[in-house]
């Protein structure tokens, strides 16, 4: 079976109200924070995510153990 195409989800900072937010944005649409309608947004970087054939999940190259000491990328080596 074949894996449905995946989202464009994009994360945001709202420069007006500070929410961090993910959004679905196709064409030419404006960005616009859901809680206080600014469109003051900055795109902000995010990590890949997406699944794997045993059902876990995959977070791209080097991305180590999942546990938030690790950080964006690579294992601290914490046990």
């Amino acid at each position: 079976m074949r894996e449905p195409n995946p989202m464009p989800l994009y994360e945001y900072s709202c420069e007006k109200c500070s929410r961090k937010i993910e959004l679905l944005i196709r064409g030419d649409e404006k960005p616009e924070c859901p809680h206080c309608h600014s469109t003051k947004l900055t795109k902000l970087l995010s990590v890949v995510s997406g699944h794997v054939a045993n059902g876990g999940s995959d977070s791209g190259a080097g991305a180590g153990c999942g546990r938030p000491q690790c950080g964006m990328g690579g294992c601290a080596g914490l046990g």
